[in-house]
């Protein structure tokens, strides 16, 4: 299976708040299905929940790439905005505050690659969980 089907799916779940968005990936085939709550529409074969060969794509939020990998980058890389962070994560729209204060520090990139890399990560490890074998 090709990492890139992996992730592509990973972000889309991940794209909105757990469960709206959903896919499955076809073990063999490797081929990936979609699903939008939101929208009301499903790609996904109605034998996809009880075929072991669908494996579905877990949320971010099931790693702990949210709130959890935000505190982690702040501790690591600028401690100083640690109580601002915290402030800023109280309240609505947080991720689009918190990106705002790391553009005025200079850190956005090295947010994204930090990002970035513990995604794969934990892509990988879930990847090696399920025995998914990419090529």
């Amino acid at each position: 299976m090709d990492y890139n089907t992996i992730e592509d799916a990973f972000l889309f779940v991940s794209s909105a708040p757990p469960f709206e968005h959903s896919a499955v990936v076809h073990r063999i085939t490797g081929e990936s299905f979609y699903a939008s709550e939101l929208a009301g529409d499903s790609e996904i074969p109605e034998d996809a929940e009880e075929s072991d060969d669908y494996l579905w794509i877990p949320h971010k939020n099931d790693f702990d790439l949210g709130k959890p990998l935000v505190m982690e980058f702040v501790r690591e890389h600028c401690s100083n905005l640690i109580d601002e962070v915290y402030a800023i994560f109280r309240r609505r729209g947080a991720y689009g505050r918190f990106k705002d204060l790391l553009a005025k520090q200079n850190l956005l990139e090295e947010w994204y690659a930090f990002e970035q890399t513990r995604t794969r990560e934990a892509l990988l490890r879930w990847c090696e969980e399920n025995g998914v074998v990419l090529g």
